[in-house]
């Protein structure tokens, strides 16, 4: 049987992240990311939890048939989001990538629980919001199994800087 652990990232994850956020903007929205801005980004919410929060799924794997070692499989970042209406703090899980070679194996799972753990045994968390690409159904699906609902919002943005 294959072994999860979630961890909080730590600083020397920094380029592995990075890495699979710039992988996710390709398979997920055909995105080319300045990987020096998103190592930037990255090193900035591992150095500031005010910002944003990583985790890193571990997963043990059998090597040569006897000796298992720990290997990163995903990761997922959240943020707060203040609330007036209902006097708390929105999660926001953001930042999810899952190795391919990882993927329809529990690890996103693993994560989801754990951070929705963290944020039902942390007051004045009021719950998990996550937004998703359209198209992307499979996803879709993965979230609707661990009990999560359309918000019924679409999201706007206007991003500075862009032409």
């Amino acid at each position: 049987m294959t072994r999860l652990r979630i961890r909080d990232a730590a600083p020397a994850d920094r380029d592995l992240i990075a890495d699979w956020m710039i992988a996710m903007a390709w398979e997920t929205e055909h995105k080319r990311l300045d990987p020096d801005t998103v190592r930037a980004g990255v090193e900035a919410g591992l150095a500031d939890a005010a910002k944003a929060r990583y985790f890193v799924a571990m997963r043990e794997v059998e090597v040569a048939g006897r000796e298992t070692i720990a290997v990163a499989a995903g990761t997922l970042m959240f943020t707060h989001e203040w609330s007036d209406w209902r006097n708390g703090d929105w999660w926001w899980i953001q930042s999810v990538y899952v190795a391919p070679e990882h993927r329809r194996q529990g690890v996103y799972q693993a994560m989801h629980g754990h951070v929705a753990a963290l944020a039902q045994a942390t007051p004045g968390v009021i719950g998990l919001r996550l937004y998703v690409e359209r198209a992307n159904t499979a996803a879709q699906s993965t979230y609707r199994a661990l009990a999560m609902d359309d918000a019924g919002y679409a999201i706007f943005e206007s991003e500075f800087g862009k032409s």
